[in-house]
């Protein structure tokens, strides 16, 4: 059985003036590919200020946009190995 190991670092970084939080979802693979995306989270302001709401909101919208690429990804690469479509 191979095993890799990827890690995914999760930046997060809280403006308290404009009431928006950033988190930057980073992936490390072996082979020195890495991915990044970004999410965003903004709090209404009539609500209370509980930034573990922002920073869950934000790092989980990076890391959609993180697996949308993966997947993309994987996808390109199954298309890539099929070749041109073939006529039968």
């Amino acid at each position: 059985m191979n095993t890799k190991e990827w890690i995914v670092k999760i930046l997060i970084t809280e403006d308290d003036e404009d009431k928006r939080t950033s988190a930057t979802a980073v992936l490390y693979a072996i082979d020195n590919r890495r991915h990044e995306s970004v999410g965003y989270a903004r709090r209404n302001p009539g609500d209370r200020p509980i930034p573990e709401i922002g920073d869950e909101l934000a790092a989980g919208r990076a890391l959609m946009d993180l697996a949308d690429k993966l997947l993309g990804d994987g996808a390109e690469d199954i298309a890539e190995m099929a070749g041109p479509a073939r006529t039968v």
